[in-house]
C-alpha cells in the first residue's frame, strides 16, 4: 500500500484469487492523486502500486510493475492522457484503462476519442479538490468501475504466487452465471421501434453495431447509454460522424421519427408519451434508477407502454443490470430482446443479465447481432 504521490511498489507479487486489484492513478495533480488514493485503499480490495504524475511516468513504471487497472488523467504536462494511452496498451495490452476528466466538451471529445483506441471505461472528476473530497457519487462509481474491470482483467492471465486475502472486502463479485442460456422465440409482431440500451464499453459497441445496421431501417431508434451530461453531446456527433445514422442528443417534446436516433442526454431520464397517433420525447430528472440517470429501464418501460409487442430492445455491454426489468416486461408484453454476448463484450453485466434471466431471442457478438436486428426489423409479418 502506498499513500501520498510518485511512489511505486515493484510488481512482483501479483494477485489471484481473492488477492487485491492492483492500481496505477495517474494525475499530474498531487492534490487529488492523494485523494483517489484514499478512496481506493480505503477499500480492502484495492490496493494501489503506483501513484505519479504523467504519462510519460506511467509507461516507464507499468514497464516494471503488476498493474490490473489504471485510473489516468486526460490533461497532464510532458504527456497527457491521450498520448500515453496507446503506449500503455502496447507495454500491457490487458491492462484496463480508465479516463478521468472533469467535464468539458474538450475533455468529453478526448475520451470518446479514448474509448475508441482502447480505453475500458471513464469517470467525470468533480472540478474541485473539494468536491471531489466529498463526492459520494464519484467515490461510489470509482471502487464500482474498479472492481469490476479488475476481476475481469484478474481472471484474464495467470500473475504469479496467490496471497492472502485482504481482511475486508467491500465488494462483492457477482454470482456464477448459469452454463448455458436459453433463448426464447422472438415476438410474432414486426418491430415499430429499436431501443439500445448500454454502459460500460457502450460507445465502442455502438459504433461498431450502428455501422452495420442499414440506414434506410423505417423503425425510430432510442438510445441510452450511462454517460454524464456534456459527454452525450459529444457521443451523439460521434455516432451520426462514425455510422451515417442522423442521431441526436434529445430534447423534451422532440418527436419520434422512424430513421432517427435520439439518445438520452446525460443526467435526465428519457421517455415516450404518445398524443393521438404523434409520439414523443419527454425528459426528466426524477431519482436514479439502478443508480443510473438516464436509466435504460426507464427508458424501455416507456416504449414498452406505446409499441407492447412491437418493441425490439437490444442490451450491449456494461456493469450491473440496469434495463433487465423492462426487458422482462417487453417479452410478457410480446417483443423482442436481445443481446450482446460475453466474449466480444468490455463487461457482460447488463447483457449476461437479461441473458441469464432467459429473456433474449439471440445472444451475438455485435455483426451478427446487426443481421439479426435488420432481419427481425425488415421482415414481413404485419
Amino acid at each position: 500500500m502506498i499513500s501520498g504521490a510518485d511512489n511505486t511498489t515493484a510488481g512482483a507479487g501479483a494477485s489471484s484469487a481473492g488477492s487485491p486489484i492492483r492500481v496505477m492513478v495517474v494525475d499530474d495533480s498531487a492534490v487529488v492523486r492523494g485523494l483517489i488514493v484514499r478512496m481506493l485503499e480505503a477499500d480492502g480490495g484495492i490496493e494501489v502500486v503506483a501513484s505519479v504524475g504523467n504519462g510519460q511516468v506511467a509507461v516507464s513504471t507499468l514497464a516494471r510493475t503488476d498493474v490490473d487497472v489504471i485510473i489516468l488523467d486526460i490533461e497532464m504536462p510532458v504527456m497527457d492522457g491521450l498520448t500515453a494511452l496507446p503506449k500503455l496498451l502496447e507495454v500491457d495490452p490487458g491492462v484496463r484503462v480508465i479516463m478521468a476528466s472533469t467535464l468539458t466538451l474538450r475533455n468529453a471529445e478526448v475520451s470518446i476519442r479514448a474509448l475508441q483506441a482502447g480505453a475500458s471505461d471513464y469517470i467525470p472528476k468533480p472540478s474541485s479538490s473539494r468536491e471531489l473530497s466529498g463526492g459520494m457519487d464519484f467515490r461510489r462509481e470509482l471502487i464500482e468501475k474498479v472492481h469490476t474491470l479488475g476481476r475481469i482483467r484478474s481472471g484474464g492471465r495467470s500473475r504469479g504466487p496467490a496471497r492472502a486475502a485482504p481482511a475486508r472486502v467491500r465488494f462483492s463479485p457477482p454470482p456464477a452465471p448459469p452454463a448455458k442460456v436459453v433463448l426464447r422465440e422472438p415476438g410474432r409482431l414486426k418491430p415499430e421501434v429499436l431501443a439500445i440500451g448500454s454502459s460500460t464499453g457502450g460507445p465502442q459497441a455502438l459504433f461498431t453495431l450502428l455501422k452495420s445496421i442499414p440506414r434506410d431501417l423505417r423503425l425510430p431508434v432510442f438510445l441510452t447509454q450511462h454517460m454524464p451530461a456534456t459527454f452525450t453531446t459529444i457521443l451523439a456527433e460521434h455516432i451520426t460522424r462514425m455510422t451515417g445514422w442522423a442521431c441526436a442528443e434529445a430534447k423534451d417534446g422532440d418527436p419520434v421519427m422512424a430513421g432517427r436516433i435520439l439518445l438520452a442526454p446525460g443526467d435526465y431520464h428519457m421517455t415516450v408519451e404518445a398524443r393521438g397517433a404523434q409520439r414523443f420525447v419527454r425528459l426528466n430528472q426524477d431519482p436514479p434508477q439502478n443508480f443510473c440517470r438516464p436509466s435504460v429501464d426507464v427508458m424501455l418501460r416507456s416504449i414498452e407502454k406505446i409499441y407492447g409487442s412491437r418493441t425490439l430492445a437490444a442490451i450491449l455491454t456494461g456493469m450491473g443490470q440496469d434495463g433487465l426489468a423492462a426487458c422482462r416486461q417487453v417479452v410478457e408484453a410480446g417483443g423482442t430482446v436481445v443481446a450482446q454476448d460475453e466474449a466480444s463484450s468490455i463487461v457482460w453485466g447488463m447483457p449476461g443479465a437479461v441473458a441469464n434471466a432467459g429473456l433474449c431471442s439471440a445472444v451475438l457478438p455485435l455483426p451478427d447481432l446487426a443481421a439479426y436486428i435488420t432481419r427481425t426489423a425488415s421482415r414481413g409479418a404485419p
